[in-house]
């Protein structure tokens, strides 16, 4: 073999071992956007292994929606989401809590959501109501945010009344920590049991154009 031949065959012989490590490299990084890697730790595994290292009272919580919904749609290391669940557009059941003192301290983790068209002119006292009762115009959704389905299916159902001119903040409030007593007691009521309105096939308000 000539000297030119054996530079030869050294040059093909690198270019060899670089595609199969390009290939490999390929490989991994295909591996690496799999679930659970690129798009979240938690994506691509079951739902209890996501909630295992959770704070006590989020993983009960999120216990109690999978026993009542199965999987959740959507999971990652911070929340669990459902999507179309019974009669909800989409729940969330969150890792991180946010503190909330009415009608009583309590956490806030649990997220659910419908469809809804509020008058404008009612988002001043919606606001006033429950801090934890979130409207938003654009994307017509109304969303409750408790520790327990039960409270906010009797959020949406209070604000749905404030809503339409039925009650008012101050009554809706006194309402809701008399339900919100009773439940703790074990009286279910229709107020917490489901929810006592249609949610339209659609609220969503785009608004219009100024310019």
């Amino acid at each position: 073999m000539t000297r030119t031949q054996s530079l030869r065959t050294q040059v093909l012989g690198m270019a060899s071992a670089a595609v199969v490590a390009a290939t490999a490299g390929c490989g991994a990084a295909t591996a690496g956007t799999t679930p659970g890697t690129a798009m979240g730790a938690a994506m691509g595994q079951p739902a209890s292994a996501v909630i295992a290292g959770w704070p006590q009272t989020s993983r009960e919580v999120a216990q109690t929606i999978i026993q009542k919904y199965g999987a959740p749609s959507e999971a990652t290391a911070s929340m669990l989401v459902w999507h179309n669940n019974g009669p909800w557009k989409r729940t969330i059941v969150y890792r991180d809590t946010v503190p909330h003192h009415f009608p009583m301290p309590h956490p806030d983790l649990l997220e659910q959501v419908v469809d809804y068209r509020a008058p404008l002119d009612r988002y001043d006292d919606l606001a006033m109501y429950d801090g934890s009762v979130i409207v938003e115009r654009t994307k017509g959704e109304i969303s409750a945010r408790c520790d327990k389905e039960g409270a906010n299916f009797l959020a949406l159902n209070l604000a749905n009344e404030i809503a339409t001119g039925r009650r008012t903040v101050e009554d809706a409030r006194r309402m809701y920590g008399e339900q919100v007593t009773m439940m703790k007691n074990g009286q279910m009521t229709p107020y917490t049991s489901g929810l006592m309105f249609t949610p339209p096939p659609s609220g969503n308000d785009p608004d219009r154009p100024i310019m």
